[in-house]
């Protein structure tokens, strides 16, 4: 395999192998006995439990918004929003997946909304237009690993209806059925624009000579 294969294959586990990592932090493992008392004890009015939820899982629900969003000052205002909509709904969760999952479907329902209640939301998210953000990387850290949040950095910079399609499909893990209702385009739109988000960020990362890989992502 020739150095230009080699690089190639690379940056594709990085895109694909990473991206999906990072979404099943919250898809795999059960709920712990402390995280379901604390569930159990918020639907009964318990501020103190719910704060506990809060600490535990407001980071990846930032890192979800700020994906989404690309703009700071708007995933603050809705990664808030969520932990209302949670505070209002959380008698909702009957324990038929592992809350953090729920809790990530809310979430994006919320972020959604958000970009829905903007008089730009046809433009903005079905534009065919190339509408790279200019982005400093959150003051939040939405990871532990140096790789992961670079990522995130040029996830951010995709235009924002590859970037939408790629979170939702990459990271968070929804099929591309799930995502055409979602954001109400074709089961082949939402296909096109994951693979237009996959190539702008290989361009991306080939011109930041960002081809590093740890074992830890070397899967599909």
């Amino acid at each position: 395999m020739d150095s230009q294969a080699t690089q190639d294959e690379q940056q594709k586990k990085v895109i694909d192998g990473q991206a999906r990592f990072n979404g099943s932090k919250h898809h795999n493992s059960g709920d712990s006995d402390c995280e379901l008392a604390w569930i159990a004890q918020a639907k009964n009015g318990s501020q103190s439990a719910f704060y506990q939820l809060y600490e535990k899982h407001h980071k990846p629900i930032y890192a979800l918004c700020w994906r989404m969003l690309a703009d700071k000052d708007s995933a603050e205002d809705v990664c808030q929003e969520v932990f209302v909509v949670l505070w209002q709904k959380i008698n909702n969760f009957r324990g038929e997946s592992k809350f953090s999952t729920w809790l990530h479907s809310v979430a994006t329902n919320v972020v959604l909304g958000h970009l829905r209640k903007h008089k730009n939301w046809l433009q903005r998210v079905f534009s065919i237009e190339e509408q790279a953000a200019n982005v400093a990387e959150p003051s939040v850290g939405l990871t532990d690993d140096s790789t992961l949040t670079i990522l995130d950095q040029h996830i951010a910079r995709l235009p924002e209806r590859a970037r939408l399609v790629f979170v939702l499909f990459a990271v968070e893990g929804y099929r591309h059925e799930e995502i055409a209702k979602m954001l109400k385009m074709a089961v082949g739109s939402s296909k096109s624009q994951y693979h237009r988000a996959r190539n702008l960020l290989k361009e991306s990362l080939t011109a930041n000579d960002f081809v590093s890989i740890t074992e830890e992502f070397n899967h599909e």
